[in-house]
């Protein structure tokens, strides 16, 4: 039985520490994971200029508020051309992101659309976007099949595949104008999808946070690039890519990125970095390439000298803040409203310089959590209750301290999870702790029940820390019994017969005094002492201690029948019952006391047990006894009896019955 429950305890707390993990780990380890980002792990790049931080391999173009002030949104296509004009003619970047989706032709401006991509096909460094869908597949399936095939033939990327299998996430794909689609060379990926680290799916809608990017998509088994991965390709000639199972690696380069793959996606954690004025790269308006272009073609002054794209990543994006499709911004770990275009140039800063943050196994953490609980758990089984606590909080606050160490340095480790589950142990270890010491106590109390009185220890225990030497004057009945004729009987028999016989009339009388709330002071070799009125109070007690006497002499006599059929001797016995006032207390040494009393009363009540032997008497009480017992007593007085130590006279009283 015991067995079974330690068995249903154990499921039980597995169990719970099961859900306790779950729901930590899916709920609050995420946005462990943001504070740590957000306020250990971020750093500053190196500077760029005075007043933006950034690698200076990249840099942002932003249409903002600025910007649509002076050309109302939404503007003619052939706007852009400045842009692209301005880089294509004046500066000299590596690459230009363009973080835009043009999913219809301006049907108002057939001739502005037509000059955009005129202008556009002149680039051959120039990466546009396009959106996977997530929610959607093609409405009309021939269509979808041949632009399915148009895209791979023109953009699929050729790669060695050494997936164990490949992902499958995305239904369709939203469709460029034909004329579009003719114009581009380059296409990445814009699409971002919020989750965790390791690949769980967010599916809180207060959880949308981009903690990952996908260099590489897979659509229909064919692989696609990101915008970061496409510009990556384009600033390193077009390398040859291999993927697998943990790596996107590109031999040509001897340099490959972790990845984690699932049925989903293949992804890598972002590494943001600190942010200034909402960015973390340099960030120029629109605007003022615009106005360097007109200049430009003027013969003018740029505003915005071309030399500084030089070799550059350029990223084109847009942050107008309640500007109707122009506020492209996302929830990122470092920011709830971090520009697009910024995540985009951080994620190509990530690829171009392999600054990526190190994430530790998933075996890891939960190896180092299950070590955790193991020793804080053994820290609360081993020590006292603020040693355990001090240890076990000393253990929590130095994981803390050895997550941060590790965020500092880009490695990602659990953070919260492992501290609930060290605090959750806690809470089971001393609830353990509290069990197995009361068994203890209650093991205690049972095996010394069988040396000293159950009140008595009841009185030890709610007196733990006051126990001392000392007690009270109190009136109580002391009655003393003894066995006729116990001399001769141990000289004639067995030790372990003698014994026998004592073990079986004790265990007999001990439930007679319990039940007239008497206490057993003492054994005294073949004597018992009973105390009544103390500890337990009773108001009757000189009554119950007659009561007790009585019925102790009749369960001798049902005795003495079982013993002649067993050939055993006939035994006798003698009791003496007193009422008086006592000492009563705790007497002996500072290192080891009795409960017991301690008064004339008690040498009287033993002196009358005594004096059985010379009126050939069963019971004897005295006259203080007699006085508040006689209304149920059947009696013989004994007159004028001498007792030894006594200065005077006394009557004492021979119980003859009990009338109850």
């Amino acid at each position: 039985m015991n067995k079974i429950k330690f068995a249903l305890l154990s499921i039980i707390v597995l169990l719970i520490l099961i859900f306790v993990y779950s729901v930590t780990y899916n709920f609050a380890e995420p946005k462990a994971y943001d504070f740590m980002v957000r306020h250990v792990l971020t750093e500053k790049l190196p500077f760029h200029n005075k007043q933006v931080y950034g690698s200076g391999d990249v840099v942002l173009v932003m249409i903002d508020t600025i910007t649509v002030d002076k050309y109302r949104w939404p503007w003619k296509r052939e706007l852009y051309c400045k842009l692209f004009e301005y880089f294509h003619k004046y500066a000299q970047p590596k690459v230009v992101v363009h973080d835009s989706i043009i999913g219809s032709l301006d049907k108002d401006n057939p001739e502005s659309d037509k000059k955009f991509f005129e202008t556009i096909n002149k680039f051959d460094n120039l990466v546009s976007g396009f959106m996977p869908l997530i929610n959607e597949s093609w409405g009309d399936k021939n269509f979808g099949e041949k632009y399915d095939r148009q895209f791979k033939e023109k953009f699929a990327l050729k790669i060695d595949n050494e997936l164990t299998e490949i992902p499958s996430f995305y239904p369709g794909l939203m469709p460029f104008p034909q004329e579009y689609f003719n114009a581009i060379k380059h296409i990445g990926s814009v699409s971002f999808l919020s989750g965790f680290i390791d690949g769980r799916l967010s599916s809180n809608a207060l959880d949308e946070v981009q903690r990952n990017y996908e260099y590489m998509l897979a659509y229909k088994e064919n692989f696609y690039p990101s915008l970061a991965l496409e510009a990556f390709l384009i600033a390193n000639n077009f390398p040859k890519i291999k993927v697998t199972d943990s790596y996107i690696e590109f031999p040509d380069l001897n340099y490959r990125i972790k990845h984690s793959v699932t049925k989903h996606q293949m992804f890598v954690p972002i590494k943001y970095y600190k942010l200034w004025n909402g960015y973390s790269h340099p960030a120029i308006s629109a605007i003022d390439i615009m106005n360097s272009y007109d200049n430009l073609q003027k013969g003018k002054k740029a505003v915005i000298n071309p030399d500084i794209f030089k070799d550059k990543i350029v990223v084109i994006g847009a942050n107008v803040p309640a500007g109707g499709g122009l506020n492209d911004t996302k929830n990122t770990p470092v920011y709830s409203a971090h520009p697009g275009a910024d995540i985009q140039a951080t994620v190509i800063d990530n690829i171009l310089h392999n600054d990526f943050l190190k994430v530790l196994p998933k075996a890891f953490n939960i190896l180092i959590t299950i070590l955790g609980m193991i020793a804080v758990y053994a820290v609360i089984r081993i020590h006292t209750l603020f040693k355990s606590i001090t240890l076990a909080f000393a253990l929590i606050a130095g994981y803390l301290l050895f997550s941060t160490v590790c965020f500092y340095f880009g490695c990602v480790v659990n953070v919260i999870t492992p501290v609930v589950m060290y605090i959750v142990t806690m809470i089971i270890a001393y609830i353990h702790k509290f069990v197995l010491e009361n068994r203890s106590k209650e093991k205690v109390k049972s095996a010394m029940g069988k040396y000293m009185s159950e009140d008595v220890m009841k009185r030890v225990v709610m007196n733990i820390d006051n126990l001392g030497l000392g007690g009270k004057k109190a009136v109580v009945t002391v009655l003393f019994s003894d066995i006729r004729g116990f001399t001769s009987m141990s000289e004639t028999m067995p030790a372990e017969q003698v014994s026998q016989i004592l073990n079986e009339y004790f265990t007999e009388m001990e439930p007679i005094i319990t039940k007239y709330n008497g206490i057993i002071n003492k054994f005294i070799g073949d004597a018992v002492m009973a105390i009544f009125g103390e500890p337990i109070q009773d108001k009757n007690h000189a009554l119950n201690a007659v009561k007790c006497g009585y019925e102790m002499l009749m369960k001798v006599k049902e005795l003495q029948k079982k013993w002649a059929e067993e050939g055993k001797p006939k035994i006798d016995i003698g009791i003496g019952i007193n009422t008086g006032e006592v000492f009563v207390g705790n007497i002996g040494s500072v290192n080891r006391m009795e409960y017991t009393v301690i008064g004339d009363t008690v040498n009287l009540a033993s002196r009358l047990e005594s004096y059985n032997k010379v009126y050939k008497t069963k019971m004897l009480i005295s006259s203080s006894t007699y006085e508040q017992t006689k209304s149920i007593l059947d009696v013989i007085r004994i007159s004028d009896v001498e007792i030894r130590g006594k200065s005077h006279k006394m009557d004492i009283y021979e119980v003859l019955k009990v009338i109850c």
